[in-house]
């Protein structure tokens, strides 16, 4: 009898509702949740400090969006939103972790301030996409994992990016979106190595994203 109950308890619990017949608490990050959110945050920051590309805009081409896009994907919306919200709050404590070995306040009102502010959204969006798309009955393909991970890049990163260098070059939006272009052939090779690795990942670990 004591097995049947908590059994039933925890069943209620993962379905959104306690034994009791109301709505179950949300579950709190736990010490693993944590670690993960940490060692993300600390993997998107290796990331962006990996030999940038010039561009010509101001803005190098770097592994940054990959870090960002991999954290929501693997980890899930909450806990890939934290990652990148602690790397960039790191940066803005003054830790050098942004493009360039750049830190502070600067680069969240300079020209790359679109793609910075865009990044916890854009990995919420690929997440959330993954979890409740991509995870659908633990079916997570490096195809639809693509596609979820595109859509946080293609919907929230480059329009936030080009809104950010129009405003801050006082640009037409055509030039914006022109010195927006070299990013797209790296987006599309960083969302393949995404996908990649996050359907593995889940192949490797089904219950990560059930906790994401």
């Amino acid at each position: 009898m004591t097995t049947e109950t908590s059994e039933t308890s925890e069943t209620s619990e993962t379905s959104g509702t306690l034994a009791d017949g109301g709505p179950a608490r949300p579950r709190r990050l736990t010490t693993t949740d944590l670690a993960l959110i940490a060692a993300f945050a600390a993997l998107i920051s290796a990331c962006a400090l990996v030999g940038g590309i010039p561009t010509g805009a101001g803005i190098d081409i770097t592994l940054q969006t990959f870090g960002v896009m991999l954290a929501g994907c693997v980890l899930g919306p909450v806990r890939g939103f934290l990652a990148v919200a602690l790397y960039l709050a790191l940066g803005a404590i003054g830790l050098p972790v942004f493009s360039d070995h750049s830190s502070g306040i600067a680069p969240f009102t300079g020209v790359s301030a679109g793609y910075l502010w865009s990044f916890p959204v854009a990995a919420f969006l690929g997440g959330l996409l993954v979890k409740y798309v991509a995870g659908e009955k633990g079916k997570t393909r490096a195809l639809v994992v693509f596609l979820c991970s595109a859509a946080g890049s293609v919907f929230v990163i480059h329009p936030l990016g080009i809104t950010g260098m129009k405003l801050f070059l006082d640009v037409s939006w055509n030039d914006a979106l022109h010195f927006d272009m070299p990013f797209w052939l790296g987006d599309f090779v960083k969302t393949t190595l995404v996908a990649l690795v996050a359907a593995e990942v889940h192949r490797a670990f089904p219950q990560l994203l059930r906790r994401g």
